[in-house]
């Protein structure tokens, strides 16, 4: 079992109202940390995807969310091919699914050490500007928004573990794929760039 990181949908926090404040998202959602800091965290976190049990050294138990303790992380669906054709090359990536409100707002919270071809894909049922941030995120991330053709709209890049800011998709976006944070870079992946799977470029 896996240890992990996920960014989560503000629009299950904030609702239509995208101007709030950090300080007023912080307000309308749970905290994740608990008052005694590591007091509130067991020696390791057993979650349910992978089969290895990861434990934690005192100082990392600190930034681990408690609600990490409890979460079913049990995948929602058989990987997919997806693939990200860029001027150069053809980035290669086995996704998850991410297609109900449930699993979406969970996302890959409390999930990390993932993989370099690894990925969460978010599949909304309409277009509009999405706003994510890292609640319950351990490990960084980069945060793709799609367009319903599969042209990439925008990414947040590094996107930072347990940080509370939000991150739009400045265009509006069908579907938002995740993964391991620097790898936009590593493989020269940049707004414009078409994403192949069978979500996208439908009639």
């Amino acid at each position: 079992m896996r240890i992990g990181a996920c960014a989560f949908c503000l629009e299950n926090a904030i609702g239509a109202d995208k101007t709030l404040t950090v300080n007023e998202v912080r307000e309308r959602a749970m905290m994740p940390f608990g008052k005694h800091g590591v007091g509130i965290l067991a020696a390791a976190l057993i979650c349910a995807a992978g089969g290895t049990v990861v434990a934690m050294s005192e100082p990392a138990q600190a930034g681990i969310p408690a609600d990490c303790l409890n979460m079913d992380l049990t995948p929602y669906s058989n990987p997919e091919t997806l693939d990200i054709k860029s001027t150069a090359k053809t980035a290669h990536f086995n996704v998850e699914i991410a297609a109900t409100s449930g699993q979406r707002e969970q996302g890959l919270m409390c999930r990390a050490n993932l993989k370099d071809d690894y990925g969460m894909l978010f599949e909304f049922d309409d277009s509009t500007e999405r706003t994510f941030w890292m609640k319950d995120t351990i490990s960084g991330l980069d945060i793709i928004y799609i367009a319903a053709d599969g042209r990439i709209v925008s990414i947040a890049k590094d996107a930072k573990p347990l940080d509370w800011t939000p991150l739009p998709s400045h265009g509006d976006a069908t579907g938002v794929l995740e993964i391991k944070a620097g790898l936009s870079d590593k493989l020269g992946l940049k707004p414009g760039d078409s994403v192949v799977h069978p979500f996208f470029h439908k009639p």
